[in-house]
């Protein structure tokens, strides 16, 4: 048994749920950026490695264990570039461009919908289109939702057949526009929110397909952008955007390693990465101004650890590495996200496959999972489960006169019925006791228990060691009636079931 250094307690309403938490908080990005899709994903049938259609067989099979909601495409700034037309027909026929945005490579248009769309079957999740507002025109996005979902007769749902796709697709999740007072078309709010009334009026719902529209937030804590986008256009959407990404040093220029740092650049990116909760609070508040009934939710489609590419690599590529750090930043930010789920019901990591903090690297036909990937996977218990109130007095982890909680958690109760606690200790040296008492439920039997730790705070999966980071079995606990007993090594996640 390991030697404590504090006490926590946790008390859970068990009888008193909240709301669901959607599943679909834990969507994906896969942007055309670096070798995310290209090398990541998409091989190409002909390739040696073993593939489906062009898609990595073991890519795809591990992402697939991870249930995944929803996958974006084509981006981020990439979408605002991007041409639907140039996708679709003979890939021999495709025209080259030039991706700009992300290391001036040539973009040869291998995958676009089509294929795309064949992902998503392979992976059994939704698609989440971004469309181009940026440099595109309202016509073109209207044209590419009628070419997926129109199931009649017309020349674009005829172009769809003759390229390939018999039946009409199912595509709820659309992105009018991406960061469009940045890379998107650097506007102003006003004209945004204008903008984003013309090419919602001309998206249409076809063949009993209901779009889902998606307003371009702003990021951090712009929230001017919020309150004007949504006062002036919020009555034609569904969402609003929000894009965060953790800056260890707060600096973009130099963001920090994302390998070989020291408990410094381990404890200010967790703590860099708990400033989401102000400012998924501050946005939400503004949006109840304008929609107390919380009908239009707050989209985190852009969130996760963003440091100095790695050396020797192309820095329009975004190539990091990910450490036990960025698992506990992805397990405290979800915590955050599933707390804030009656106004968060739609969320994407960025990215899935090589690119930011990815669930997956891969080099040739090498393939490994992250310790972030290991996150998301101990987080499935919480798909489209009832959040339960949980009220947590959690010691402080101290680090140079600077503090943050030691503990974070989420507690929810699925269907059949289980109860379910995620736990982090963020605390780089001290392992923490946290007494969780349950109200309100009969519950006495632990159904499951895993644990994610690592032996540094800047541990790492390598291709030569792709398992230093890795799921173990978790048995340092005691349940007594209604208490649960945790004793939780430093650096620490847990998943664990009580029914």
């Amino acid at each position: 048994m390991i030697p404590l250094k504090a006490q926590n307690t946790m008390t859970i309403n068990a009888d008193q749920p909240q709301n669901k938490i959607s599943r679909h908080i834990y969507g994906q990005f896969s942007e055309h950026l670096g070798t995310g899709m290209y090398g990541g994903l998409w091989v190409g049938e002909d390739s040696d490695i073993p593939n489906t259609d062009g898609f990595r067989d073991d890519v795809v099979e591990a992402l697939k264990a991870l249930e995944i909601p929803n996958l974006r495409w084509p981006g981020g700034c990439f979408a605002d570039e991007y041409h639907w037309r140039d996708g679709i027909g003979p890939r021999e026929d495709r025209p080259t461009r030039i991706n700009t945005h992300w290391g001036m490579v040539e973009e040869h248009n291998e995958v676009g919908t089509h294929e795309f769309m064949r992902l998503t079957e392979l992976l059994d999740t939704e698609p989440y289109i971004s469309a181009n507002v940026g440099s595109g025109t309202p016509e073109e996005m209207a044209h590419w939702v009628e070419y997926m979902t129109y199931d009649g007769n017309s020349t674009l749902a005829n172009l769809r057949r003759e390229n390939g796709q018999e039946k009409a697709w199912d595509v709820k999740f659309w992105g009018i526009g991406n960061e469009s007072w940045g890379c998107g078309g650097n506007m102003e709010a006003g004209y945004y929110a204008d903008l984003y009334r013309r090419y919602a009026t001309f998206a249409k719902d076809y063949s009993g397909n209901e779009l889902y529209k998606i307003a371009s937030g702003f990021s951090d804590d712009n929230y001017g952008w919020t309150e004007t986008v949504v006062e002036q256009a919020g009555w034609m959407m569904d969402a609003i955007s929000l894009h965060y990404y953790t800056i260890p040093t707060g600096n973009w220029e130099q963001k920090g390693p994302s390998k070989d740092f020291g408990e410094g650049m381990y404890f200010a990116g967790l703590k860099q990465g708990l400033a989401m909760d102000e400012y998924v609070s501050r946005h939400s508040t503004i949006m109840d101004k304008y929609d107390p009934e919380k009908r239009i939710s707050l989209a985190v489609d852009e969130w996760g650890i963003w440091t100095d590419p790695l050396p020797d690599t192309n820095p329009g590529f975004l190539q990091q590495q990910n450490s036990v750090r960025d698992a506990l930043i992805a397990s405290t930010t979800l915590d955050i996200l599933n707390k804030h789920s009656d106004r968060v019901r739609l969320a994407n990591i960025a990215q899935t496959v090589n690119v930011l903090q990815a669930m997956i690297l891969t080099d040739g036909n090498r393939m490994l999972k992250t310790p972030t990937y290991h996150v998301f996977d101990f987080y499935r218990v919480h798909h489209d489960a009832m959040l339960l109130p949980l009220h947590l007095d959690a010691a402080n982890y101290t680090y140079e006169g600077e503090h943050i909680p030691a503990i974070s958690a989420t507690a929810s109760r699925d269907e059949a019925g289980t109860i379910h606690l995620t736990v982090t200790n963020l605390h780089a040296t001290d392992p923490q006791e946290v007494t969780v008492n349950i109200l309100g439920s009969d519950a006495d039997e632990i159904s499951e228990s895993r644990i994610l730790s690592a032996d540094a705070v800047d541990a790492v999966n390598t291709f030569d060691n792709p398992d230093r980071v890795a799921p173990q079995s978790f048995e340092d606990y005691t349940l007594n009636d209604d208490e649960l007993t945790l004793r939780l090594p430093s650096k620490s996640v847990i998943v664990i079931g009580v029914e």
